[in-house]
């Protein structure tokens, strides 16, 4: 990882968002309990009191969301440093999290699970603790998201290890909500999965802000890694079914992947555009429907994030600007129309039925009483279609402006205003060439432009598997055998001794080997060995590695001596899997709640409904009185049966799973 320490651009925005998130957890806390206070008194002067002061609480908590907006927007500092005049692209910021100490909790479950000398794994343990350090400062590089990847890996061997699906393991892990600040707090291990890979996602958008948007080599390490981010963010949406912060929410992923899929096919038309658009008929064609296609998608982006629930959480910045490039890019296609009507006459040379056909398919329908054959031939109606192009450019340019400088965050970014501006005199110079004695003859209106791509843009799913990782706990033994899940009793000592060359039992199975058709008068069954035992150590050997054929070498050495053996058997284990919401539980409020206290399956009735409540974070003044609280304490309900849930892949493990 990089130096947390470092004063970059980059590191002093994530130390500002660490300081934001405490201020948060801390205002949160005081509404929690005056929300208590309000419920619990009944004297009208103390909910006077307690209600002025939620008010004060609920003001503090909109600014500190404001200055995380302004953090979510401070878009230059991810910019590439050369200097460019494009529309900057948007990333996003790394979730914050807090340490985690796995020490004790992982060495005592290696001697009560594993019957070994816990000791033994410090360095293993010290080293999962190394790396998770590192993965919250990773550099923004390859590297950076190879070791974020290591460590999700890496987590995979420690969850079937060490995370059995019936009881918690007493690690708490605290993860920030990257828009809101709002901690969430489980002791279950899939909230660190999802939230790394988020943090993938997010540093893939970083990675392609950061590229050099001035080369071609640039540009499509930029559409690769806002493809990649789009896939990891999907990837995390289609696995991880529970959402326990807005952020990793089903509706915010789906927005985030529609606006790193929407940068990334801007890019594909700065890259189609970069070594300059010829004014010529068919380029301007392309060029026209490429760039309809960007509008089209930032439209589209614009919308989802005005829906419920993602417009009460996502940067309204962000929205904005979404709303800006939509309009700015559907001005530029109008341009690009524009300049086909009225600079590219049709001449004797020209190929008539090409042009006819290539004008046809940038539209969906015509005004009344044109064709599109007559348009060519006609000088006039060219002209005058041309500059109906060019007024309702000039109309788009103007609204851009408009909702860029109504956007205090958006105003001040120096580029924008100047890319803005600069297409807005262009297009007004354009219709001040034209000739203006017709304009008041002209009662044309442009049709709409029909969007069209030759580069098509999708998600890239993540590749996992290209990263080689090597299990930290290695030397417990193969995990289909030595996990979790399975129990086993404690190292039994065998003494082995030969009976006419014989042992008494066959071997069979991989790593370990398993004892079979054993014979039970043979003197290793006098002594304690079992049909289906499994060897973990011969002579002092450690062999859960070990083949059949090199444990019959060991056996095979000593000849006709005595040798001890090391057996474990398995035990059988009825796990109950229970099926609890990550963030919700029946009988208690349906909110993303800061603290909520686990409840036993039995005591949840089927019957009982949750009450509607308020979103966790209600900003507006008309939620002040009846705000949900943070706190939330589970009723005890007498009487009911296990819910049965279908659990994904991903939320196998997710038992109980209780906020803290």
């Amino acid at each position: 990882g990089c130096n947390p320490l470092a004063e970059t651009g980059r590191s002093k925005l994530q130390n500002q968002r660490a300081v934001l998130n405490q201020q948060i957890l801390k205002a949160v806390r005081m509404r929690a309990g005056a929300e208590n206070l309000l419920r619990a008194t009944t004297n009208n002067k103390v909910r006077e009191q307690v209600l002025l002061e939620l008010s004060f609480v609920n003001s503090d908590l909109q600014i500190l969301k404001e200055e995380l907006e302004g953090l979510n927007i401070s878009v230059e500092v991810y910019q590439n440093t050369e200097e460019t005049f494009s529309i900057p692209l948007v990333p996003l910021g790394l979730k914050e999290t807090k340490e985690v100490d796995f020490t004790l909790p992982l060495k005592d479950f290696i001697l009560e699970h594993y019957s070994e000398d816990s000791s033994e794994y410090e360095d293993e343990i010290a080293d999962l603790m190394d790396l998770r350090q590192a993965c919250r400062t990773p550099s923004r590089d390859e590297a950076g998201i190879e070791m974020l990847i290591s460590y999700f890996l890496q987590l995979g061997f420690v969850e079937n290890r060490f995370f059995p699906p019936t009881r918690h393991m007493g690690v708490l892990f605290t993860w920030y909500d990257s828009f809101t600040g709002v901690p969430v707090c489980q002791q279950n291990l899939l909230l660190e999965k999802a939230s790394i890979l988020f943090n993938i996602g997010a540093l893939y958008t970083q990675i392609g802000t950061r590229c050099n948007r001035q080369t071609q080599a640039g540009l499509e390490n930029a559409v690769d890694a806002f493809q990649r981010a789009a896939g990891v963010l999907s990837y995390l949406k289609e696995t991880f079914t529970h959402t326990p912060s807005y952020d990793m929410s089903p509706a915010m992923l789906n927005v985030l992947v529609r606006m790193m899929l929407a940068q990334a096919q801007e890019c594909v038309f700065e890259q189609i555009g970069l070594p300059g658009i010829r004014n010529e008929f068919f380029t301007l064609v392309k060029m026209t429907q490429e760039v309809a296609k960007v509008g089209e998608v930032y439209m589209l982006v614009n919308t989802a994030m005005s829906q419920e629930p993602v417009k009460e959480n996502i940067p309204y910045s962000w929205s904005k600007l979404a709303q800006i490039k939509s309009d700015h890019y559907k001005a530029l296609a109008h341009y690009f129309i524009a300049t086909i009507l009225c600079d590219h006459e049709l001449q004797s040379g020209d190929d008539e039925d090409q042009q006819e056909k290539a004008l046809s398919q940038l539209y969906d329908y015509m005004p009344e009483g044109l064709m599109v054959l007559t348009i060519l031939k006609d000088k006039v109606q060219r002209k005058q279609l041309g500059k109906a192009h060019l007024r309702k450019a000039i109309v788009y340019h103007e609204e851009a402006l408009r909702v860029c400088g109504l956007c205090k965050k958006l105003r001040n970014i120096d580029v924008l205003q100047e890319v803005l501006t600069a297409a807005h005199k262009r297009s007004l110079l354009k219709y001040a060439q034209q000739e203006t004695e017709d304009d008041f003859l002209s009662l044309i209106q442009a049709p709409d432009i029909l969007p069209k791509t030759e580069h098509k843009i999708e998600t890239i799913t993540p590749q996992f598997s290209k990263v080689k990782v090597k299990d930290f706990f290695h030397r417990l033994g193969p995990l289909t055998v030595f996990s979790a899940r399975q129990r086993w009793t404690a190292p039994r000592t065998i003494c082995i001794h030969h009976e006419a060359g014989e042992l008494g039992f066959s071997l069979k199975g991989g790593s370990p080997v398993q004892i079979y058709c054993l014979d039970p008068v043979c003197s290793a069954a006098s002594m304690g060995l079992k049909e289906g035992d499994y060897i973990v150590s011969v002579g002092g050997t450690d062999c859960k590695w070990l083949g059949v054929n090199e444990v019959l070498e060991k056996f095979k050495s000593v000849q006709e001596q005595p040798i001890e053996i090391e057996v474990i058997s398995c035990q059988d284990t009825a796990a109950s899997m229970h099926s609890k919401s990550a963030t919700y539980s029946v009988g208690m409020q349906k909110t993303y709640s800061l603290i909520c206290l686990a409840m036993e399956e039995d005591k949840i009735d089927q019957t009982k409904k949750a009450p509607l409540k308020l979103p966790f974070l209600s900003w507006g003044t008309k939620n002040r009185q009846k705000a949900a609280s943070t706190l939330c304490l589970p009723s005890a309900v007498a009487g009911s049966s296990p819910i049965k849930k279908k659990l994904s892949p991903f939320t196998l493990l997710n038992t109980e799973s209780s906020l803290y």
